[in-house]
């Protein structure tokens, strides 16, 4: 197998060599001076034919690294892509929680450490790029792929999402996505994003551009078209911002199989990599390089970042682990504690922690399932996943029951399922299909476009938008049936997003949020209910009392103008109550923020633990109803903790609303 990072003994080798003298971009031209034509427009796509790598991913998306660019006769390893962002979607990897959960424990070192994680088990199997730091805010609930990001407040989502990138990259080069304006699925091929200049920089890419900033390599372009000109090919999005204003010296790279519509057109605006496969570069470029449409230099400047970010990866990474880190146990608890981190308590009227002689009932549709997420192109297959049921079972035994009326404690499992939300197909219309080979003029042509969108139906299992973000019937009527028998039922709830919980949560002794837990989902959410751990996630979204009072899409629609308010601070705006206020979450005792000094770089903050055990908090800075800083922190009971927080607000508070926030 190729070296992933470097090969010994090429002309790919001696330029690393020769870049730690006279620097990299030197290094990489004259690298790339040594192609032929054919190699250097090779470089700027995926080196599989089109239909054998269709073929390919029709059996399992990204089970080995999807190569581009690789030249065996200069020994450039080329771009070798795994995705993300809930671990390595290639063989059989650890399974982590969804971005979104993992934004709730709203810690930084801890996303490192998953970073690091992921670095290591793509390396291990061969790959080079992770490409799955997604960090798209989505300006109404119910985006389907809400659970690849982090959330609705830019500095939460760009903390996080440079905290992956920075875990990940001894290992790999990191990729950043979706630029831009990518928060609809199921429109996502056809529609066109209008957004005026002041809201794109002031809500849609300040974490954008701290990811590109922290030092990421690569930004994957989205599919949609930004104010009418297509993402993957938009010169003010590629060029403009992302180069001029932002500095970015790495490599971009279109979504995959439709994330181009005019091959040359690209290049010049600042595209350098098409993929995953041979496709449209393919069949245009050559032609256009010889009659001069395709600028040589333009071709040049995007191979030169290609084969550039090859060598910066070869000057830094770290010695290739074992195949043994992958799936580790040391993984698989870091896994456990994420889940654990991420779970957020929206209710308990002391019915939680359950005691040690306590019966529990165990019912819903969810409690035997492993909730690990969407099964589209973020879908990791781990080697095993615990089930609810099976870590309940561990650790209660035989007081693990299946009689809700006859039980001291009842535990609902509901929420999405595969098919409720995710990533989707949906709306690949007849001018996307032409996209994957050309026009479809021929019956062949047509018969080929319509067997692939067949293929994709079963790839992508629906999935999509969810313009109801309220539980199924059937859910609620479990929950409604459990309570009139039992008073202490406690609702598990999972999912990747927004889920509206009235009127049925009033009637719930504790509600807490799992989400996607991943492949140790089971064991986490035990510790959790049994109370060997602290349930210690915060909201990174806010839940409405009613979905009117968030911003409405239309899902399928051809053009929609992206809103300046969204989230949490709508509601401040207008003056409406959340159900559960973005930064919200309880634990198993109780913190006090004592008082709050304006320092230098931010802000410092006394909190107490008044309770009676040892817990977690996060201390969140706002500038009015912008978050603008936060510091997770633990403290036994009794215990008072000097916090620093970074940034300049108005009000420290443990939520947005908080009416015991300080003033600073």
């Amino acid at each position: 197998m190729t070296d992933a990072v470097c090969p010994p003994g090429t002309a790919f080798a001696r330029a690393v060599e020769s870049a730690r003298a006279q620097g990299v971009v030197a290094a990489a031209a004259e690298l790339v001076d040594q192609l032929t034509d054919d190699e250097l427009l090779g470089l700027l796509d995926g080196d599989t034919p089109l239909w054998s790598g269709m073929a390919q991913m029709a059996r399992r998306y990204n089970e080995h690294p999807i190569v581009a660019g690789q030249v065996e006769r200069l020994g450039i390893p080329g771009i070798r892509f795994t995705d993300g962002p809930r671990g390595v979607v290639m063989g059989a990897s650890t399974c982590f929680p969804v971005a979104i959960a993992r934004a709730a424990s709203w810690d930084l070192e801890l996303e490192r450490r998953i970073g690091r994680a992921i670095g290591m088990e793509a390396r291990a199997q061969g790959a080079n790029l992770f490409a799955g730091i997604c960090v798209n805010l989505a300006p109404a609930p119910g985006w389907g792929r809400s659970q690849e990001s982090y959330g609705e407040e830019p500095v939460l989502i760009g903390a996080m999402g440079s905290a992956l990138a920075e875990g990940a990259r001894p290992w790999v080069l990191t990729c950043v996505k979706h630029y831009a304006l990518n928060s609809m699925e199921n429109a996502r091929f056809t529609v066109d994003v209008q957004v005026d200049e002041q809201t794109l920089h002031g809500v849609y890419l300040p974490h954008f551009r701290q990811v590109v900033e922290g030092g990421v390599d690569a930004v994957m372009s989205a599919y949609n078209s930004v104010n009418g000109e297509w993402a993957g090919q938009n010169l003010h999005l590629l060029t403009e911002i992302l180069r001029e204003q932002w500095g970015f010296q790495g490599f971009v790279m279109t979504d995959f199989v439709w994330g181009l519509r005019d091959p040359v057109a690209s290049v010049a605006a600042g595209q350098d990599l098409e993929m995953p496969f041979r496709q449209q570069r393919a069949r245009v470029l050559p032609a256009a390089l010889r009659d001069g449409r395709l600028r040589r230099e333009d071709a040049r400047r995007a191979a030169v970042r290609l084969v550039g970010a090859q060598i910066q990866l070869a000057l830094r990474a770290e010695p290739t682990p074992g195949v043994d880190v992958v799936a580790s146990s040391e993984h698989r608890a870091l896994a456990r504690e994420a889940a654990v981190l991420g779970s957020v308590l929206l209710r308990n009227d002391g019915v939680l922690p359950i005691g040690p002689q306590t019966t529990v009932a165990l019912l819903g549709p969810l409690a035997d399932v492993p909730a690990l997420g969407d099964l589209g192109s973020s879908r990791v297959h781990p080697p095993d996943a615990v089930t609810i049921r099976q870590g309940l079972k561990e650790r209660l035994g035989s007081r693990l029951v299946t009689d809700p009326a006859h039980a001291d404690v009842a535990v609902v499992v509901v929420g999405m399922r595969e098919g409720d939300e995710g990533e989707s197909f949906i709306g690949t219309d007849p001018e996307v299909v032409q996209l994957v080979g050309g026009p479809v003029r021929s019956r062949v042509g047509a018969r080929i476009g319509s067997w692939w969108l067949r293929i994709l139906a079963r790839f992508a299992k629906v999935g999509g938008d969810r313009p109801d973000l309220h539980l199924r019937p059937e859910d609620v009527a479990l929950i409604s049936e459990t309570v009139a028998v039992n008073p202490h039922t406690v609702v598990v709830v999972c999912g990747g997003g927004t889920v509206m919980c009235d009127p049925w949560d009033e009637g719930v002794a504790a509600l807490l949020l799992a989400w996607y837990p991943g492949m140790e989902g089971g064991r986490a959410v035990a510790d959790i209910l049994t109370g060997d751990a602290e349930p210690g996630g915060r909201l990174p979204i806010a839940v409405p009392c009613r979905r009117e009072d968030l911003p409405v899409v239309d899902w399928k629609a051809r053009q929609v103008c992206y809103p300046r308010l969204w989230g949490q601070r709508k509601l401040d705006h207008d003056g409406v109550a959340a159900a559960y206020p973005f930064g919200f979450g309880l634990g198993y005792t109780t913190f006090e923020l004592r008082s709050a000094v304006r320092e230098p770089e931010g802000v410092r903050v006394e909190v107490t633990n008044t309770g009676a055990r040892p817990g977690r908090h996060v201390v969140q800075l706002y500038n009015g109803s912008a978050l603008v800083g936060f510091a997770p922190m633990t403290a036994d009971a009794g215990e008072t903790v000097s916090v620093a927080i970074a940034g300049q607000g108005t009000h420290v508070a443990s939520h947005a609303g908080d009416p015991r926030a300080l003033p600073v």
